[in-house]
């Protein structure tokens, strides 16, 4: 875990809860501003093909989307900045009216897998897609630039790896696909073989 994820996120609360459960609420130390990805971190997210993406209403109310894309459409820009292109969907805009109130976020990154999570905390901006046509072809694969209508800016505070404890193993088609192409093979092989003998 980095530095500044504990710092961030142990509040007096989360130390009373703590002590209550457990008998103990471990201090945390001083930590730098930020915490810089490492290369396990940027391996992990240009691998994935999807996070969920954490803000809360100007009334206090969080909320998680899920965006989606080609593997590595979670752009990292820097060790510590992230981005991605945002493309019209259902119109209710609820993250990027949410991040004009508190520009805090956290992204939840899974690999279902190999039962691996990654939580980035951050603070993130909205920038008009007109206005950064050059950004849009940075962002966005060409065949779906006409579609981005926002690009989503994450300098990342802090991250924190959890454990695998809970996480149900799940795989894409894709991974479904290639796991069970041997078999198919074989099968078919098989299959020929038995044509030949009748």
């Amino acid at each position: 875990m980095a530095d500044k994820f504990l710092e961030t996120t142990v509040t007096g609360a989360v130390r009373s809860a703590q002590q209550h459960y457990y008998g103990r609420a471990p201090g945390t130390g001083a930590s730098p501003d930020n915490d810089r990805l490492t290369e396990d971190e940027i391996t992990f997210i240009q691998a994935r093909d999807s996070f969920y993406l954490a803000t809360v209403s100007e009334t206090g109310w969080p909320y998680v989307q899920h965006r989606g894309g080609a593997p590595g459409f979670l752009r990292v820009l820097s060790p510590t900045q992230l981005a991605f292109a945002d493309y019209k969907g259902n119109r209710q805009l609820l993250s990027t009216g949410n991040l004009a109130g508190s520009d805090r976020v956290c992204l939840f990154l899974m690999d279902y897998p190999n039962r691996t999570r990654l939580k980035i905390l951050g603070h993130a901006r909205v920038e008009d897609a007109r206005a950064h046509p050059e950004l849009v072809k940075q962002l966005a694969e060409t065949e779906v630039q006409r579609l981005v209508e926002r690009l989503f800016f994450v300098d990342v505070v802090s991250f924190n790896w959890n454990c695998p404890q809970h996480i149900t193993p799940r795989y894409t088609l894709a991974e479904v696909n290639a796991a069970i192409a041997p078999l198919k093979q074989r099968i078919a092989e098989l299959e020929d073989l038995l044509k030949l003998k009748s």
